[in-house]
């Protein structure tokens, strides 16, 4: 069974509800339909009812109590979202008559959605921008407790039979965080590895990746790479991590071997932690467009419940992965995987 085919099998065997903030979208209907029909759940399409209504038709479907519409200018909860939205932005100055037409945004209200525990996921991003997207979660759904910061990856599916032996790896952070610290970085690596586990279900070996591999090159931002080496050690000995490492010795068994002697994650590695969003977005890119990778991304962890974003360019395919991740992230978040 391939990546993807698993993905979507262990999300129908923990079924959620997943709103998508943009129900009028036929790549949306779309995926919304096939995943309905693979069973990942109930799926919302939020949006104008007769504009849904018809995109549902002319692809194939039918609203049921599987497939639903919700029209935020006159949806039964709307009065209800309002106030709750008033309530959590109130302090940013945010009026009663602000909230009421704030959360008329289908970004807004599929967020809150999902803060109130009316659905358990959201997506969005087909249409709207990436910064729209992730500010809407971040302000809405907001950071888990737990969470030192929010951030994102990318899961690179290779391509089959790869020669590495890999079937798939995390690529982080490729989307959100542009400089993080070294704390920061642990705390990118920890919350990657946890996602590496629930989309995977496999062993994470995470790679903190540098341009110097164990001192051989000396320069603040090496230094930056291996303070945050040493606080996931001291934190999370348990954890298979290792660095600095540069990419050729975290992913090549003989270079990691000869590089990097005695790690038990130099050559291994599936998890890979870029010191920077520069690195990290460059890194996806080129592993995509040349390495030929399927990216599914950018995914968000760190949030208090999943919302995530997807690419203006994605397919109706890019979708239904993105709704069977978004379900493992929450039976992931609710200690059902």
């Amino acid at each position: 069974m391939s990546v993807l085919d698993d993905l979507q099998s262990r999300a129908a065997a923990l079924p959620a509800h997943i709103v998508l903030s943009e129900g009028h979208d036929p790549r949306i209907v779309a995926a919304a339909i096939q995943a309905v029909s693979a069973g990942l759940g109930t799926v919302t399409l939020v949006g104008e009812t007769v504009t849904v209504a018809l995109a549902v038709k002319q692809a194939g479907g039918a609203p049921s109590d599987k497939l639903q519409i919700a029209d935020p200018a006159n949806h039964p909860l709307a009065a209800d979202i309002a106030s709750a939205f008033f309530e959590l932005r109130k302090h940013k100055g945010v009026t009663p008559e602000q909230a009421e037409t704030l959360t008329r945004d289908p970004l807004v209200f599929a967020a809150m959605l999902v803060r109130l525990g009316h659905a358990d996921g959201t997506v969005g991003g087909a249409i709207a921008t990436t910064s729209d997207t992730v500010r809407a979660a971040l302000q809405v759904i907001g950071k888990a407790p737990d969470a030192a910061l929010v951030s994102s990856f990318f899961l690179m599916v290779l391509p089959e039979n790869h020669p590495s032996g890999r079937n798939a790896m995390i690529f982080s952070d490729s989307g959100l965080v542009i400089d993080p610290s070294a704390p920061e970085l642990a705390a990118i690596a920890v919350q990657s590895a946890t996602s590496f586990r629930a989309l995977i279900g496999e062993t994470p070996k995470v790679a903190l990746l540098s341009f110097s591999t164990k001192g051989s090159a000396r320069h603040p931002d090496v230094t930056k790479v291996t303070d945050a080496a040493q606080i996931l050690l001291d934190a999370h000995p348990d954890l298979d991590t290792d660095g600095e490492l540069q990419f050729d010795a975290a992913f090549v068994p003989e270079i990691g071997a000869s590089k990097a002697k005695g790690s038990a994650v130099a050559g291994h590695a599936n998890v890979m932690i870029f010191p920077n969003l520069d690195a990290g977005n460059i890194g996806y890119k080129i592993a995509q467009r040349i390495g030929g990778c399927t990216a599914i991304g950018p995914i968000l962890q760190g949030l208090a419940k999943p919302a995530n974003d997807l690419s203006r360019g994605c397919t109706a395919d890019d979708v239904l992965h993105m709704i069977a991740v978004t379900v493992l992230q929450s039976a992931a978040l609710k200690g059902t995987t």
